[in-house]
């Protein structure tokens, strides 16, 4: 008999022993999803939303950091001091930081970065804030200071932008396929057309404090796909999922944690200044008059929207309504058409990349399109193609109206660029942006911001639709994921699970 329940007690102390043990490891990966995969892993040389998405933050860093409030805070910079006519920036660079391939990180690789995205051939999205650095040099071996043309007062807070990564030199080259960065995660596997995979980096300055070891990133473009993928549990979160239709099955489902957050994102009908007649504002703001922006609200993305009239969102230093400029007006319309001396039916083409939101909202904007006599013939195209043909800063922008959401903030000094794909170029707002980026009192560039916002609007450059409000779903026990978005990024430093 004893024998018999040493046996027993044996063997339940066997089953029992691993509990403890269990119940003290925690979940340390993650599958998230997207809608876009991106077209290369080098955030300085494309525009694409999607690669800034993958990289920022977790395998290339910057020298700032934005916040999900919008704050900057330090980030491979300890720290930073601007002079009073906000045109000398002094930075004092973090100690000890090095690159994935063990090169050091130091003034040279902050140098060489910022003169490669300001260089002829460079394809930075933002070439012409690094153009208009003056002169980046080193006053020592842990300070670099930027003397800019023009006062910058965001230049903080745009250097936290993925455009602003440091590169390390000897890899800059490679980096679309095989980035090199400073972050906490390195590219583990990129299966094109499905998923990348990113591996926490062991020799991470603070590797302890990455509580992930494993991201998989899944490409989900369809939005039907995307619901099911949750539901399924195949996938942990989806930031910026369109499920505006089943949101409130996923409210209603205990696995599940909603965030509906701000943006900066402005969704436009953009419009091709360089293609008759579109040149003529009349033209254009006929073009306006004919599109309901509510129907666009509630039809491409079920509501989740703010009206706009300019190119700036709510909430913004010095936002100003202007919505009434351009109202919802078919009549309006059809009379400018005619004062322009158009003969509809006028027929545009309208390229449409494949985001749902684009996609649903070019129906929609053609429909009303064609109640004025304006034929627009949809041609849907891929996210490559759209940035070659309609983005591209040397062209050919063969297009004569696209959808598109424009996520970053402080992107007003787009509308100046030349090569911009928009065709606006008026000397008139050149001078009233390089006024408002001159102004260090801030009451005063709020004001001439609102006068920035009103000249867009009366110009009609584009047909400004809805600041977009974003959806995130995740499980409900995975943590430190942003319910606002600043900018496009998904900081993996910040996730765990509970």
């Amino acid at each position: 008999m004893f024998r018999k329940l040493s046996i027993v007690a044996f063997a339940a102390a066997l089953v029992a022993a691993p509990l403890p043990v269990l119940a003290q490891s925690k979940k340390d990966s993650v599958v998230m999803a997207m809608a876009l995969e991106p077209p290369g892993l080098d955030p300085t040389n494309a525009a694409a939303a999607a690669i800034a998405e993958v990289t920022l933050y977790n395998i290339y860093e910057t020298l700032t950091k934005i916040n999900e409030d919008g704050s900057v805070s330090p980030l491979l910079a300890e720290s930073w001091t601007a002079s009073p006519d906000l045109k000398t920036y002094t930075f004092k660079l973090r100690k000890g930081v090095k690159f994935h391939n063990g090169e050091a990180f130091n003034t040279a690789a902050v140098k060489f970065s910022f003169e490669r995205n300001a260089a002829p051939t460079s394809t930075n999205k933002d070439k012409s804030l690094y153009q208009a650095f003056e002169k980046v040099e080193a006053s020592d071996a842990d300070t670099i200071v930027i003397t800019m043309k023009y006062g910058e007062p965001n230049l903080p807070f745009l250097l936290g932008q993925a455009g602003g990564s440091i590169v390390e030199p000897k890899s800059a080259a490679t980096n679309i396929t095989q980035p090199v960065g400073t972050g906490p995660y390195q590219l583990g596997v990129w299966a094109k057309g499905s998923s990348i995979t990113l591996t926490k980096w062991a020799d991470y300055r603070n590797a302890a404090a990455i509580k992930l070891s494993k991201v998989t990133i899944r490409f989900i473009s369809d939005p039907a796909a995307q619901t099911a993928a949750l539901l399924s549990g195949d996938v942990d979160a989806f930031p910026r999922v369109a499920a505006q239709r089943t949101i409130a099955q996923f409210k209603a489902d205990p696995r599940f944690n909603v965030q509906v957050g701000g943006s900066r994102a402005k969704t436009i009908v953009a419009i091709n200044h360089r293609k008759k007649p579109l040149d003529d504002v009349r033209v254009r703001r006929a073009i306006l008059a004919a599109i309901d922006r509510k129907a666009m609200i509630d039809g491409a993305v079920d509501g989740f929207g703010t009206p706009i009239g300019s190119f700036y969102v709510p909430g913004a230093l010095g936002y100003v309504d202007t919505t009434g400029i351009n109202p919802y007006d078919p009549v309006k319309a059809k009379k400018l058409l005619a004062e322009a001396g158009v003969t509809t039916p006028l027929e545009l083409s309208l390229k449409l990349p494949p985001p749902s939101y684009a996609r649903q909202g070019g129906e929609i904007a053609a429909a009303q399109l064609a109640k004025v006599g304006i034929v627009a013939k949809i041609e849907n195209v891929e996210w490559a193609q759209w940035l070659s043909q309609v983005f591209a800063g040397n062209g050919p922008h063969n297009f004569d109206l696209t959808i598109i959401s424009h996520v970053e903030p402080f992107d007003l000094v787009k509308i100046t660029e030349p090569d911009y794909y928009l065709g606006y170029n008026n000397a008139a707002f050149n001078a009233l942006y390089k006024e408002i980026v001159s102004t260090p009192d801030e009451a005063a560039r709020a004001k001439l911001l609102g006068d920035a916002q009103r000249m867009l609007a009366t110009d009609a450059v584009s047909a400004y639709l809805y600041q977009p409000q974003l959806i995130t779903i995740t499980n409900k026990k995975l943590k430190g994921v942003w319910k606002d978005v600043p900018q496009y990024e998904n900081d993996f430093s910040t996730w765990y699970w509970e």
